[in-house]
């Protein structure tokens, strides 16, 4: 519940900065608001997904989204299906981290799907790195590299779902 108020808020704070992006379906822009509606609705999942699978390019962040429009589609598959989408994910979670590991919003969206998998699966080995990653790159804000959407977002979701200690909460607040 909290992850859809979470995203649903997020698609709210996106929805207040909209610039057209039909030109480019894979600006990132288009991405954020097209990942945030998919969290939250099944049809809106299987159409991300739809056009993340005509993505052929090797552009680091699009990657990225591509690995998480793989994640939702596990969220929606049969359960035989689940482990091939989430696998799938992995990898191009991996491709897009060795193109740019330094992006902070690629290690945000691998944080927030490895966090949401079972620990059994053993896909989730970059959870604490990428955790670290990200506090260390908010608490340089401004100067961080995030604009200020992307910092809230962030933010907001490392303290609202305890991914930070009460310290790292207080500092990450105080921003």
């Amino acid at each position: 519940m909290k992850l859809i108020r979470f995203l649903f808020l997020s698609f709210l704070l996106t929805l207040s900065t909209f610039v057209s992006t039909e030109a480019n379906p894979y600006s990132v822009a288009h991405l954020r608001r097209q990942y945030q509606q998919a969290a939250t609705s099944k049809e809106a999942g299987e159409k991300f997904y739809q056009l993340m699978a005509a993505y052929d390019k090797q552009d680091a962040v699009v990657l990225a989204y591509k690995a998480a429009a793989e994640a939702i589609r596990a969220r929606d598959a049969s359960m035989f299906n689940k482990l091939t989408y989430v696998q799938n994910a992995s990898k191009l979670f991996d491709q897009a981290v060795k193109l740019d590991a330094n992006n902070a919003e690629i290690r945000f969206l691998r944080l927030s799907v490895e966090s949401n998998l079972p620990g059994f699966l053993g896909l989730s080995p970059h959870v604490e790195e990428d955790r670290q990653f990200l506090v260390s790159t908010l608490l340089k804000h401004p100067g961080s590299g995030l604009d200020e959407e992307s910092f809230g977002l962030v933010r907001s979701f490392l303290v609202d779902r305890g991914h930070v200690s009460e310290a790292e909460a207080q500092k990450l607040t105080q921003l």
